[in-house]
């Protein structure tokens, strides 16, 4: 059997050669700023403030966290970056980053800007999945008095119908085009209806490979439940399942509305509960790989690890397509470069839309980067190693 090549997410030359010097500076004093965390919320805080009275800091954004988190306004925009993560074994998922739109309008618009991405993934190698949210396409609130199965009128139950055509055309668009599509998980009020859309869309549309593929948040105590019996309807109904696994991404959200509603916290009570929950999920898709594809949404380094290996021990190849390993831009480039280098399957999500628009989402990539103990932390000392090995300087160096 051919030896598979060992890999480090220590090798920093790996991780930041699509960096230029000038870029390794900037994401340096970038994080250095994200290292505290009242500089953070307040910096969200005058953002919007200042958008919303029209003062000019579009071209401040713009060169700080929108270059370091997203691709771009436009789709058009983001075909270097696409480019230039490809030249190293880095493939994208062109993730339309737009929130708020609330009316059907809106809707709409953003189930064309969707399909617009699917069309784009079905002419470029380096595009092999898109990604929607529900919630850009749907009236959440409807979404989550279906869920409650409270009386809705007739006018919300066309609206809820129309979403539903929204998600089905979305889906259709995937499939038609060959283009898998992964459908984003959300707060669990709504999520169960995401979720029985999507089983009906890979029954109809997962009769041959895994094309939709649904998220599962294993911060929820009932996610690898879920995920099992996602497994055991596809097995059922002769189907393949694309899975999607995260750990969560609304935790305290989640914890609150528990709070406030009087029900159990369907979250986890401890990290480490749901890093076992995570990494079983994963043994569990690996374990049932005939029927499974799997796309893992982590930036979690012992994850990471786990996947891989698991890989090499199935007797997998290391880019077989139902095995993808998944990280955000502008974020983690030491274990999705290092994984890509090593022969595995690597998409980063590239966010795009415009300035104003993605507010939300960079408002979320700061706070989650926020703290110097937390991600931060790791990232920017990995930077700084990689700026002095540059510079053939030693990591410590002596004080005169």
């Amino acid at each position: 059997m051919e030896k598979k090549p060992a890999f480090s997410f220590d090798n920093l030359e790996t991780a930041f050669a699509h960096l230029s010097d000038e870029e390794m500076k900037k994401m340096q004093g970038l994080f250095q700023l994200l290292g505290y965390p009242i500089l953070v919320k307040a910096g969200i805080w005058f953002t919007r403030m200042a958008f919303s009275v029209g003062l000019p800091i579009d071209k401040w954004v713009r060169e700080t966290v929108f270059r370091q988190f997203c691709g771009g306004e436009h789709i058009a925009d983001c075909r270097p970056t696409i480019q230039r993560l490809a030249r190293f074994g880095v493939r994208s998922v062109l993730d339309y980053a737009v929130e708020g739109k609330k009316d059907e309008v809106g809707f709409s618009a953003a189930m064309d800007e969707i399909i617009r991405t699917i069309q784009e993934a079905r002419t470029n190698e380096n595009l092999p999945f898109a990604v929607f949210k529900v919630s850009g396409i749907a009236d959440s609130m409807l979404l989550a008095q279906a869920q409650a199965g409270q009386h809705l009128s007739e006018e919300a139950r066309q609206q809820l119908a129309k979403g539903k055509e929204r998600f089905m055309a979305i889906c259709q668009a995937a499939f038609q085009s060959k283009v898998r599509i992964m459908v984003d998980g959300e707060e669990s009020w709504f999520q169960g209806v995401i979720d029985e859309w999507s089983r009906e869309a890979m029954r109809r549309f997962n009769t041959q490979s895994a094309i939709i593929f649904n998220t599962f948040q294993l911060y929820r105590k009932d996610m690898l439940r879920n995920l099992k019996d996602a497994h055991l309807d596809a097995v059922t109904r002769g189907y393949f399942l694309g899975a999607k696994l995260v750990r969560g991404a609304y935790m305290e959200k989640e914890r609150e509305a528990a709070a406030y509603r009087g029900y159990p916290d369907p979250i986890h009570k401890t990290k480490a509960d749901t890093d076992e929950a995570f990494n079983k999920a994963l043994q569990f898709c690996i374990n049932n790989k005939q029927r499974v594809s799997v796309v893992n949404g982590s930036h979690n380094e012992l994850s990471n690890t786990i996947l891989a290996e698991l890989t090499d021990l199935h007797g997998l190849s290391r880019n077989d397509e139902r095995v993808y390993f998944s990280q955000l831009y502008g974020m983690s480039d030491p274990i999705s470069f290092n994984l890509a280098q090593a022969g595995f399957n690597v998409i980063k999500y590239l966010p795009y839309g415009p300035v104003k628009e993605v507010l939300p989402y960079l408002g979320r990539r700061a706070k989650e980067n926020s703290g110097i103990s937390g991600q931060t932390g790791r990232e920017l000392k990995l930077i700084k190693q990689e700026i002095r090995r540059r510079k053939n300087l030693p990591e410590f160096p002596t004080i005169a």
